[in-house]
This record gives C-alpha cells, structure tokens and sequence, in this order.
C-alpha cells in the first residue's frame, strides 16, 4: 500500500488533464446517479427500538399505530372568546380540511376549561414520519380561515408542522453555517499559502467531494434509510476533512520544491509528496472510516445514517487528494516554473524559499515546556485534561424530544399555547394489548382497571377519562392515559414508571397469553437510551481495538498505538467534561443562546467518542509520520521528536482551525442536539491539536526515546550532515 499513492499521483502528474476532468466527471456522476434514484427515507419502523417499539410494532398490525394528528386552534386576539365566531371558524375550517386528499378525517371542536380556546383535531392521511411533507397544503387552509377571521386567532400545531418548521430552520442553519466557516476557511488557507490560488485548491477539492458524496449518500440509502442526518454529517465532516487533507498534501509538496531548489520538475515533487503525505492520508482516512464504521454496530438508524455520511465523504475526500490533487499541483508548478524561466531570460534573479521548519514564535513557545522540562510538562498538561473531564462524571443523558425544539419555530409557539390550554395533552403513554379474539372482553376489562388506577394516581390526567380501543378483529386493544407534564419532566418519567413496573404487572400484564408493551414519547425516549447505553460498551470496544490496530499497523509500533488510544480518551474526556459544564447547567444559555435540557443528548457522547478518535488519527497520522520519517533520515529520537512536531505544528494547527470554525459554526444553530455536538467536536479538536500533539505527547515521545518505537525501531541510516534530495521516481518510504 505504501507505493498506491506514488503510483497514483505519478499517473495524475503524467495526465494532469485527463485527471482532472475524470475527478469532476465523477463527482458530476455521483450527483448525477444519486438524483436520479432519490433518497429512501426511513419510515416509522426504522426507529423502533425496545418495549416502545414492540408496543409500536403490535398496534401497526392491527392498524391501530399512532396517526399524524394536527391541532388548530382558535383563541381571541384580546379579550375573552367570542363563542358563535369561534364555532363559525371551526366549521369554515373542518369544511375546507376535509377538501383535501392529505386529510383522513375531522375531529369535533373541543373547548378548553376556561372555554376560551378552542382545538380542532385534524388526523392527516398515512405514516407518522410522512405527516411533515404532506402538511403544507393544511396550514395554508389553516392561513385563509385566519384571513377569513381577522378578530380571531387561528393557528396550527402538531408533530407534522413542527417536524416541517425543524427542518425549514435547519437548512437556514446550514446555510448560516456555510456563510460562517467558508469564509474564515479560506482566510486562514490564504494566510497559510500567501496565494489566492493555492488556498482555492482545498476549498475546490473539499466542496467537490462533498457534492459527490451528497450523491452517493442519496444511493447508499436505499440500502441504509436516510433519517434526513446524513447531509448534515456530510457538510460538517466534508469540508473539515477535505480541507485538511488537501492542506497536508500541499504542505509538503511546498516544502519538497523549497528543499529542491529548482532541480526537480513539479512531476517529481507531486511523487515525494505522495510517499509522505500522500501514505499518510490514506492511513487516515482509513483510520476514520474504521473507528466510524463502529456505530454501525449501535444498531440505530441515526447512527447508520450519520456514519454511512462520514465514511462516503472521507472516502471520497482521499480519493480527490490521491488523484485531483497531484494534477492540480502539476499545472500550478508548471505555471511557476514557466514564470520563473521568463524572470530568469529577462536577467532577473529567481527567488526560490528556503525549507525550514515553519515552527514561528507561537508554535516555538508552545514546543519549550516540552522541550526543556518534558516531564513537569506531561504532569501539569495531563492533570489539567483530567480536570477539563473531571465533571464528564456527572453526565445525565437524556432523548431530546419536540419539547427542546426552538421557540423559533412558529408551530413550537403554537404548541406551547396549546398544552398551556390543555395540558392533559402534554403527554400520552399508550398501553397496547394482544391477544386471540376470543380474549377481547378480557383484555378490554383489564385495560380499564388499568386507566381507573391511573386515576388515582396524581401524576395522570383525571379529567381525560381513559377510553379502550379494540381493533375489528378483537385482537389488539389500545389504552391512552393522560399526563399533564412536558415529555422531559421527572413526572413524565416516574408516570411511565408506574405503569410499567405496577399498573400494568397487576392488571393485562397478568393475563396468561396476553402481550403486553407501552410506547409514547416519554417511552421513546426512555428505551432509546436505555438502548444507546445498552449498546455503549460494545461500540467503545471494538473503537478502542480498531484504534489500536490501525494505529500499530501504521507505525509498527505498539507503544505508538497505545500512546494514540490514551490521548484519545484524553482529550475526548476533557471535551465532555466542557460540554457537561456548559451545557448540562443553565449558566452558559445566555452565552450561547439554547434552552438547557438539564442533560446532554443521549447520541451526542457515542458519537464524539467515535468521530473524535477517526479524527485525532488525522493528527497522530502526519505528526508521528514525520517523526519516523526523522529518525530514518538518521537523527536521534530526540532529535526526531523535535524536528517531526516542529515541521508539523503550523499544518496541524492551521487545519484544526479549519475543524474548530466548521464545527464552531454549528454551536450557531437552533437545534440544541447540533449545538451540542458542534460545542463538543470543536473543543475536543482545539485540545488536541494545542495540548495533546504540542505538550502532551511531544513530553511522553521525549521520555520514552527510541522505547516509544517498540517492537520495531524504524531503521536508520549513517548520520548525515546534510540529507540530499531525494531522487524522483525512488520516494522515501514512511511509516
């Protein structure tokens, strides 16, 4: 595998045209393949997991699975309700719903206690999760019927419209997203290059193997549904990994041309830098589409859909580095070499820069502690990480539901005037029951036992009387039970409680025969973390092995691969600790504008620790590359270490601002999930690429010496004074 890269780019040198116009005829293939076959959406099924989805899986059989139901309510504009407008706006509106194909049918008004609201229940024709792309011809009837009664309020909530205002806001947040980091990006980039052109280069490529992964992704998902997360992983990790690699590429071919000074041709140098950066970015890549493929075994759409994201856009963002890249090297080097012959027939001298090791004060003060006091330096940077983890801890987890939905969503508004009007809809639990058809009287009398203990019970409605459905043929009975308490509340969850562990043990679930379940959306979310938690120790074990093997495989070192799975955790720990502190409590809402949940989404953890140890290998991928790269050139381990993290420190923190902006951008957005996980991943990069690569683990490789390198020390040549430049076609092998 060590020569793919030099083979490849070395093909690409020699056909620099035909590469580049095969890259974009393949990027425009993806997009083109993946809008003809469209994406598979995931349906109802897809997400059912634990009791609730048993439950869920028992009612759907029987037809008797829950509905897309829209509420529209009408209130007075000040004052109390005028009673006779209010029905005449709940005729006008039953009658024009009623009109439409998307609707299955029309409720009767209902009055609030107070009798100053007024709800119509509107149930829309097929699956839940379809409810959100069939609801717009309803709220535009529900906007002439408040044209047609300007005294009144008229508005309209439910699932379907609040799923739809989500993703409206969300490709808003994109958008906002892109207008954030596509600019610093190419700020930092021309501040790295000094050139329009260069810094254009990685934004080209990156943006370029986004698209074909939007492509391929639509594909992949009629193998995988797409939950409707997939593009957003692919924007966030596409453009951190595609400008990253490309940055590290162009890197060293820069520097390959400053040491030659003129004596190779761009063909040649586009080979050198493939046998270093080239090999490292495949190993990299690699090493994210391995540790990210182990949320495939989290057996959770979401996760499905997010890694199969990741692993498409990385993929083709290596490839775009293996084969675009080098070509466009070689026209912009044979365009330098061209200027600098006419400047040389003009007479005029040719400036050629001189390689160096690019360290810069900052990066030279941040490299001293380790330098000169390794040990105190690995105390001090380990201790303060463990701290930045330490409250991680007091982690509680929690399954984000449509109650942590903006407010800036109008149906969200519209949702809270709704359960403040009537709060026994806040929550419904729902007890489903099968059975033989002959058991149907039994079930319904045990059913309704049921609902009377909930009664008595304070957490439950009282004055919504619990009613038993029966399917036509008697098999399946259904049981909706009240509580007036948001989804996330402690009351919510011990009410769902109560009846799993009590209620219903002492009543159907007595039955001999009789199959019992609950789901709603606190029971949703309950099992969902249960089930996430249940699958933890799992994902993070074969995470830390993958780790460790692809890391030893890259280096031959199993020193190096252990060193690589502890910085991991270390700066995965210290970013979770952050993320409790920030936004477990309610301090920081103001500062960055969300609503505390009192808990961290119960994905947001998995998936830091999975897309964070694939990322970090970015890291530990290029530093520790020429680090071995060093010694084989024959300098000491020490010198190695100094040489290899000095050479390296201004791409590696060049490309973790690259990281830190795009996932910065995303604690921008409303969704407090997204938030969360763009906080934590920005954190997590920052640490890593200042404290773990430019303290921690230059102190540990320093200590260790050439024990770090055990079981094979890379094997190095007599001392040299000065290393000569390396003969075109005969690249260095590293690593």
């Amino acid at each position: 595998m060590s020569q793919l890269p030099v083979r490849i780019a070395r093909w690409s040198a020699r056909h620099a045209w035909r590469a580049i116009a095969g890259w974009f005829a393949f990027v425009v293939l993806c997009l083109g393949i993946g809008i003809a076959v469209g994406s598979h959406e995931a349906t109802t099924e897809d997400y059912r997991v634990g009791e609730a989805g048993r439950a869920e899986a028992i009612a759907g059989s029987a037809g008797m699975q829950q509905q897309p139901t829209e509420q529209v309510i009408i209130h007075a504009r000040s004052g109390p309700l005028d009673t006779a407008a209010a029905a005449s706006a709940a005729q006008d509106l039953t009658e024009r719903m009623r009109k439409l194909p998307e609707v299955q049918g029309v409720a009767a008004p209902v009055s609030s206690k107070d009798g100053q609201v007024v709800r119509v229940p509107v149930v829309l024709n097929g699956p839940e999760l379809d409810g959100k792309k069939n609801v717009g011809p309803l709220l535009a009837q529900t906007a002439k019927v408040q044209d047609g009664h300007p005294n009144l309020v008229v508005e309209e909530t439910g699932s379907p419209s609040i799923s739809k205002g989500v993703n409206d806001q969300r490709g808003k947040d994109l958008a906002l997203s892109e207008r954030i980091t596509l600019p610093v990006t190419l700020i930092t980039l021309l501040i790295v290059f000094g050139s329009v052109v260069m810094a254009g280069v990685p934004l080209l490529l990156a943006l370029s193997s986004i698209t074909a992964a939007l492509g391929l992704s639509m594909v992949a998902s009629h193998l995988l549904p797409d939950p409707g997360v997939g593009t957003n992983m692919i924007l966030l990790i596409g453009l951190a990994v595609g400008v990253d690699y490309t940055l590290f590429y162009l890197k060293r071919e820069r520097e390959e041309r400053s040491r030659a000074g003129g004596r190779l041709s761009s063909e040649a140098l586009v080979e050198l830098a493939a046998a270093t950066a080239g090999r490292a970015i495949v190993v990299s890549g690699l090493a994210v589409i391995v540790s990210t493929a182990t949320l495939y075994l989290a057996t959770d759409v979401i996760f499905s859909s997010l890694a199969t994201g990741t692993i498409l856009v990385v993929a083709v963002a290596v490839a775009s580095s293996l084969t675009a890249l080098p070509a466009l090297l070689v026209k912009i080097g044979r365009r330098t070499e061209l200027r600098a012959a006419r400047r040389a027939a003009r007479g005029k001298p040719v400036r050629t820069k001189r390689a160096e090791a690019e360290t810069g004060r900052v990066f030279d003060a941040l490299l001293t502690p380790a330098r000169r006091h390794p040990a105190l330096t690995l105390g001090v940077s380990t201790l303060v990480m463990l701290a930045l983890a330490a409250p991680a801890l007091g982690l509680e987890l929690v399954d984000p539901g449509k109650d942590t939905f903006s407010r800036d969503i109008p149906a969200m508004q519209v949702h809270d005037r709704l359960n403040t009007a009537f709060p026994e809809l806040l929550v419904k639990h729902v007890v489903v029951a099968r059975s033989t058809p002959d058991r149907a009287a039994e079930v319904q009398h045990a059913l309704t036992d049921l609902g009377r203990r909930s009664q008595a019970d304070p957490l439950f409605a009282r004055d919504a009387g619990p009613t038993v459905r029966t399917s036509p043929d008697g098999r399946v009975s259904v049981l909706e039970l009240a509580v007036p308490f948001p989804a996330p509340s402690a009351e919510a969850i011990a009410s769902l409680d109560h009846i799993r562990r009590d209620y219903l043990p002492a009543t159907a679930g007595r039955l001999p025969g009789v199959e019992t379940a609950v789901t709603g959306d606190v029971a949703r979310g309950r099992d969902y973390v249960d089930h996430e938690n249940g699958k933890l120790p799992l994902v993070m074990g074969f995470l830390l092995l993958a780790t460790l093997v692809m890391t030893v495989w890259a280096f031959s070192s199993v020193v190096i691969g252990l060193i690589g799975v502890a910085l991991n955790l270390l700066s995965a720990g210290a970013s979770l600790g952050l993320l409790v502190v920030f936004f477990q409590g309610t301090w920081a809402q103001d500062l960055l504008s969300f609503h505390s949940l009192g808990a961290i989404a119960s994905r947001v953890p998995l998936f830091l620790f999975v897309i964070l140890f694939g990322l970090s290998m970015d890291y530990q991928v290029f530093v520790v590359s020429r680090i071995q790269e060093a010694m084989r050139n024959g300098m000491s381990a020490r010198e190695a270490v100094l040489d290899g993290i000095s050479r390296s420190a201004k791409v590696v923190t060049s490309a973790a601002i690259v990281m830190v902006t795009v996932f910065g951008a995303f604690v921008a957005l409303h969704l407090t999930e997204m938030k969360q996980m763009g906080f934590c991943l920005a954190v997590a990069v920052l640490l890593d690429a200042v404290v773990i690569r430019l303290m921690v683990l230059p102190s540990l490789l320093l200590l260790l010496g050439e024990r770090a390198w055990w079981p094979l020390r890379p094997v190095r040549p007599a001392r040299r004074a000065h290393a000569a430049v390396p003969r075109p076609g005969v690249p260095q092998d590293v690593g």
